[in-house]
């Protein structure tokens, strides 16, 4: 756990101006008190400009110990280095990590004298889900209502807001078409928490509920499979230093609608697997230290019961096209850092500006190229309809397809290539659905 300086720098949690992620290297010999003391002590003397990440490279002590840093805005943006922020650690919060890198492993129950990998259990942070939350790009703030929420949660608990008085049962749910990128959501805020409430917490884990496992395969048990999946949570739990998030993929499969069971349209079982579900969350809402985040294709076939327990629900839909654009142009700059695009200008970041037309010729080189960036939002707008999973797969599937050389391309004729992938999805699209 992080020590008393550390807490100190972050007991405003969520309140700061810039939040500071200092990726600590594994090879680093240091604890988190002493990296963030050292960083600190860095920051109060430069300015944040464009030499300042190359300054901390080039410094001595802090090289050995710091793999990354990443400074985040009070809206949970990515803080430009053109910006001439004086870094001062009264405004600031900080959080040193390191990176877990052994995968997951399976929590198993016993079904019918059978084992039954029931969830995987992830240490946080991971090293799988590293970069995930910066990835991820909504036209909402999503993100940061999630952030938010957990902050309060945690406060309502250290000053003893009284549950019977003022309720909450840090339940999330995350609804929404498939594609859409709810599990890597949860898998990303996770991480987040973990990260950012390590000064609350000594370690974290993630628990990733099989429950397609606990209902389909032991049918008659699964009332049973569901009280000892959640036994082990409550073992976990107990441990007031351990965070866990229990993450339930396509609740729906658990959750399924009483009101179905008893039209004859579910069976019978099902009443009992929801029963036990809602029981298991009344008794974790005692404990500060677990977040139930549950994510659903079809809520309308979700009890209302369990609904009624989440604080929050999001639905998560397929991005616009300045999401789009976004998303596009993080592809972009990616292939373009391993020199497999070798762009003559840089694309303008913001989509309101890319996609204006009429912006003075005199701007392109302050803002970025200009045809480019236009080029990338007709692309963009093309593509709405499509799920963030398949527009991430869109690059690949443009250079497998249209490019077939090793060597280099232009932006201009990478961004050709998308936009021929881009009809071909629809086209594919459209045939698979008349067959």
């Amino acid at each position: 756990m992080a020590t008393s300086f550390a807490k100190q720098c972050n007991e405003d949690f969520g309140g700061l101006k810039v939040t500071v992620e200092v990726h600590q290297k594994s090879s680093s010999v240091l604890s988190q008190d002493e990296i963030l003391k050292a960083l600190v002590k860095f920051c109060k003397s430069h300015a944040f400009s464009p030499s300042f990440t190359q300054a901390i490279r080039e410094d001595i002590h802090l090289s050995k110990h710091i793999e990354n840093i990443t400074l985040w805005d009070a809206s949970e943006n990515i803080m430009s280095s053109n910006t001439n922020t004086i870094c001062q650690g009264e405004n600031m919060s900080f959080h040193a990590f390191r990176l877990h890198t052994a995968q997951h492993e399976d929590e198993m129950l016993d079904a019918e004298n059978n084992d039954l990998p029931a969830a995987s259990h992830w240490l946080l942070p991971s090293e799988a889900f590293h970069g995930v939350w910066e990835s991820l790009v909504y036209d909402t703030d999503i993100k940061e209502n999630l952030l938010s929420y957990a902050s309060t949660s945690l406060l309502f608990a250290d000053k003893g807001v009284d549950q019977n008085i003022i309720a909450w049962n840090r339940v999330v749910l995350l609804h929404g078409p498939p594609g859409t990128g709810k599990t890597s959501l949860c898998h990303a805020l996770a991480q987040k928490l973990a990260i950012r409430l390590s000064h609350h917490f000594s370690y974290a884990s993630l628990l990733e509920v099989n429950s397609h496992s606990l209902f389909s395969k032991w049918f008659s048990e699964s009332g049973k499979l569901v009280m000892k999946m959640f036994k082990k949570v409550e073992e976990l739990v107990e441990d007031e230093n351990h965070l866990i998030f229990l993450l339930i993929d396509e609740v729906e499969s658990l959750t399924a609608a009483r009101s179905a069971v008893q039209s004859g349209t579910e069976p019978s079982d099902a009443i009992r697997v929801v029963n036990a579900l809602l029981t298991q969350i009344d008794r974790l809402k005692r404990h500060k230290n677990v977040f139930i985040l549950a994510t659903s294709n079809v809520t309308g076939k979700i009890d209302l019961a369990f609904i009624d327990r989440a604080d929050i629900k999001f639905f998560v839909g397929f991005p616009s096209a300045a999401a789009i654009y976004s998303i596009f142009r993080s592809c972009i700059e990616e292939l373009s850092r391993v020199k497999i695009i070798q762009p003559k200008g840089l694309l303008l970041q913001n989509a309101s500006l890319a996609s204006n037309p009429d912006l003075p010729v005199d701007k392109m080189h302050a803002f970025g190229d200009c045809e480019h960036s236009l080029n990338l939002f007709k692309i963009s707008k093309a593509s709405e309809g499509l799920s963030g999973r398949t527009l991430r797969k869109l690059p690949f599937l443009a250079h497998a397809r249209f490019v077939r050389k090793v060597g280099s391309v232009t932006l201009g004729e990478f961004l050709e290539v998308l936009s021929q992938i881009v009809e071909m999805q629809f086209k594919e699209r459209n045939e698979l659905h008349d067959t």
